[in-house]
Protein backbone atom coordinates (compact mmCIF):
# COMPACT_ATOMS: atom_id res chain seq x y z
CA UNK A 1 0.00 0.00 0.00
CA UNK A 2 2.92 2.15 1.22
CA UNK A 3 3.88 1.98 -2.68
CA UNK A 4 0.69 2.58 -4.40
CA UNK A 5 1.09 6.20 -2.42
CA UNK A 6 4.12 6.52 -2.93
CA UNK A 7 4.18 5.94 -6.84
CA UNK A 8 0.58 7.57 -7.26
CA UNK A 9 2.47 11.28 -5.35
CA UNK A 10 5.38 10.67 -7.73
CA UNK A 11 3.14 10.95 -10.61
CA UNK A 12 0.89 14.26 -9.13
CA UNK A 13 4.65 15.49 -9.59
CA UNK A 14 5.85 14.79 -12.28
CA UNK A 15 3.50 16.98 -14.48
CA UNK A 16 3.99 19.47 -12.38
CA UNK A 17 7.82 19.70 -12.79
CA UNK A 18 7.35 19.17 -16.74
CA UNK A 19 5.34 22.59 -16.43
CA UNK A 20 7.43 24.33 -14.80
CA UNK A 21 10.51 23.79 -16.97
CA UNK A 22 8.72 24.63 -20.07
CA UNK A 23 7.26 28.10 -19.01
CA UNK A 24 11.15 29.22 -18.28
CA UNK A 25 11.16 27.90 -22.43
CA UNK A 26 9.06 30.99 -23.54
CA UNK A 27 10.21 33.23 -24.84
CA UNK A 28 7.40 35.49 -24.17
CA UNK A 29 7.89 35.81 -20.41
CA UNK A 30 10.40 38.07 -21.27
CA UNK A 31 7.68 40.52 -22.42
CA UNK A 32 6.77 41.17 -18.44
CA UNK A 33 9.77 42.11 -17.83
CA UNK A 34 9.86 46.44 -17.21
CA UNK A 35 12.02 48.54 -18.99
CA UNK A 36 14.85 49.46 -16.82
CA UNK A 37 14.76 46.36 -15.34
CA UNK A 38 18.27 44.40 -14.13
CA UNK A 39 18.50 41.36 -15.94
CA UNK A 40 21.47 39.10 -16.68
CA UNK A 41 21.59 37.72 -19.95
CA UNK A 42 24.17 34.50 -20.99
CA UNK A 43 24.52 33.54 -24.56
CA UNK A 44 25.22 30.48 -26.23
CA UNK A 45 28.88 31.60 -26.30
CA UNK A 46 28.82 31.05 -22.15
CA UNK A 47 29.11 35.18 -22.39
CA UNK A 48 27.08 37.06 -19.47
CA UNK A 49 26.14 40.41 -19.29
CA UNK A 50 24.10 42.93 -16.58
CA UNK A 51 22.11 45.06 -18.19
CA UNK A 52 18.95 46.71 -17.84
CA UNK A 53 16.06 45.88 -20.27
CA UNK A 54 14.74 47.95 -22.87
CA UNK A 55 12.47 45.76 -24.56
CA UNK A 56 12.04 42.79 -26.29
CA UNK A 57 10.71 41.53 -30.17
CA UNK A 58 10.58 37.61 -31.67
CA UNK A 59 13.67 38.33 -32.70
CA UNK A 60 15.81 39.34 -30.33
CA UNK A 61 15.79 41.34 -27.12
CA UNK A 62 17.27 44.88 -26.48
CA UNK A 63 19.39 45.88 -23.24
CA UNK A 64 21.38 48.89 -22.03
CA UNK A 65 24.91 47.77 -21.51
CA UNK A 66 27.45 50.38 -19.65
CA UNK A 67 28.68 50.82 -23.28
CA UNK A 68 25.41 51.53 -24.78
CA UNK A 69 22.59 49.83 -26.42
CA UNK A 70 22.77 46.53 -27.45
CA UNK A 71 20.80 43.90 -29.35
CA UNK A 72 21.09 40.42 -29.20
CA UNK A 73 19.55 37.79 -31.06
CA UNK A 74 17.06 35.21 -29.89
CA UNK A 75 18.79 32.59 -30.96
CA UNK A 76 22.18 33.13 -29.30
CA UNK A 77 20.36 33.90 -25.76
CA UNK A 78 20.87 30.63 -23.55
CA UNK A 79 19.37 32.55 -20.63
CA UNK A 80 18.28 35.92 -19.08
CA UNK A 81 17.63 35.85 -15.50
CA UNK A 82 16.21 38.40 -13.08
CA UNK A 83 17.35 39.95 -9.35
CA UNK A 84 15.40 39.55 -6.71
CA UNK A 85 14.72 42.02 -4.52
CA UNK A 86 16.90 42.15 -1.20
CA UNK A 87 15.67 41.34 1.96
CA UNK A 88 18.47 42.76 4.23
CA UNK A 89 16.04 44.74 6.36
CA UNK A 90 13.83 42.09 7.38
CA UNK A 91 17.02 39.95 7.77
CA UNK A 92 18.70 41.88 10.14
CA UNK A 93 15.40 42.25 12.44
CA UNK A 94 15.02 38.47 12.45
CA UNK A 95 19.15 38.37 13.02
CA UNK A 96 18.21 40.57 16.11
CA UNK A 97 15.42 38.86 17.35
CA UNK A 98 17.43 35.65 17.62
CA UNK A 99 20.14 37.41 18.91
CA UNK A 100 17.55 38.51 21.66
CA UNK A 101 15.35 35.36 22.17
CA UNK A 102 19.23 33.46 22.71
CA UNK A 103 20.43 36.24 25.05
CA UNK A 104 17.85 36.12 27.02
CA UNK A 105 17.05 32.34 27.38
CA UNK A 106 21.07 31.45 28.12
CA UNK A 107 20.43 34.23 31.26
CA UNK A 108 17.53 32.78 32.25
CA UNK A 109 19.39 29.40 32.24
CA UNK A 110 22.44 30.40 33.70
CA UNK A 111 21.07 32.40 36.43
CA UNK A 112 17.57 31.73 37.46
CA UNK A 113 17.79 34.68 40.66
CA UNK A 114 19.90 37.46 38.84
CA UNK A 115 17.92 40.64 37.98
CA UNK A 116 17.53 41.60 34.91
CA UNK A 117 19.71 44.94 34.60
CA UNK A 118 23.11 42.06 34.26
CA UNK A 119 21.20 40.70 31.46
CA UNK A 120 20.57 44.00 29.75
CA UNK A 121 24.55 43.81 28.43
CA UNK A 122 23.90 40.15 26.98
CA UNK A 123 20.94 40.90 25.29
CA UNK A 124 21.48 44.03 23.60
CA UNK A 125 24.83 42.65 22.16
CA UNK A 126 23.10 39.69 21.09
CA UNK A 127 20.46 41.60 19.65
CA UNK A 128 23.10 44.24 18.02
CA UNK A 129 25.21 40.94 16.90
CA UNK A 130 22.20 38.92 15.27
CA UNK A 131 21.45 42.16 13.60
CA UNK A 132 24.62 42.46 11.57
CA UNK A 133 24.52 38.67 10.52
CA UNK A 134 21.25 39.26 9.42
CA UNK A 135 22.24 42.33 7.43
CA UNK A 136 25.32 40.59 6.09
CA UNK A 137 23.15 37.31 4.38
CA UNK A 138 23.11 37.32 0.94
CA UNK A 139 20.01 38.47 -0.56
CA UNK A 140 18.68 38.78 -3.76
CA UNK A 141 19.82 35.86 -6.12
CA UNK A 142 19.16 35.90 -9.56
CA UNK A 143 16.00 33.87 -10.82
CA UNK A 144 15.90 32.74 -14.38
CA UNK A 145 12.87 33.84 -17.07
CA UNK A 146 13.67 32.34 -19.60
CA UNK A 147 15.69 29.28 -20.31
CA UNK A 148 16.67 27.97 -23.80
CA UNK A 149 15.75 24.30 -24.76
Amino acid sequence: MKRVIETLLLLLLVPGLSLAQSSQNNWDNLKQLAPGQQIRIVLNDAKSYEAKFQSVTDEGIVVRLATGEQTFPRQSVLRVSTKHRSHRVRNALIGAGAGVATALAVDAAACPDCTTGTWAGDTVGLGVLGALVGALVPTGRWHDVYRAR
